[in-house]
């Protein structure tokens, strides 16, 4: 019961936490967005703008990582600790692949990118060996995640 209290007080934490954040980086969009008493366009305001723009939706994305990862953790224990393990770290892993694809579509520092595609591949390896561990089926094989999409905004 004590877990339980600890895991629902560190979520509604990390979620405040969190809300606060993409509300900062919003206001400070929007604080950028206000025109230059001259009346004369910003360049670095709209450069500040644009990569503002880039880090809130990198937050939503990682916000909505976490969520999701918090709330699969959350597995009722079955009496098999083995089993419960699994369940609770797959998703776990899974929650860092999600971020790191985040990192791909929004991040710019070539070792962070070549970081984030390791971590996804080494995350995957590791849910399939848990899985198959307990016995479970795996997921069908596709390819690794690691090229992923740029966002429309980023040049």
């Amino acid at each position: 019961m004590l877990l339980i209290l600890k895991s629902t007080l560190f979520r509604a934490i990390l979620g405040f936490v969190q809300v606060i954040g993409v509300a900062a980086v919003a206001a400070a969009a929007q604080q950028r967005s206000q025109p230059r008493p001259d009346g004369i366009p910003d360049p670095i305001c709209s450069s500040a703008q644009a990569e503002v723009s880039e880090e809130a939706s990198y937050l939503v994305e990682n916000e909505a990582a976490m969520k999701r990862m918090m709330l699969d953790m959350a597995a009722r224990p079955t009496g098999d600790i083995d089993r419960d393990f699994v369940s609770m770290m797959s998703p776990h892993h899974q929650g860092a692949i999600d971020m790191a694809q985040a990192v791909l579509r929004h991040g710019r520092n070539e070792q962070i990118r070549r970081l984030a595609q390791e971590i996804i591949v080494t995350q995957q390896q590791e849910i399939a060996a848990m899985r198959l561990a307990v016995g479970d089926p795996l997921p069908p094989s596709m390819p690794s995640p690691t090229q992923v999409a740029k966002s429309p905004e980023r040049p």
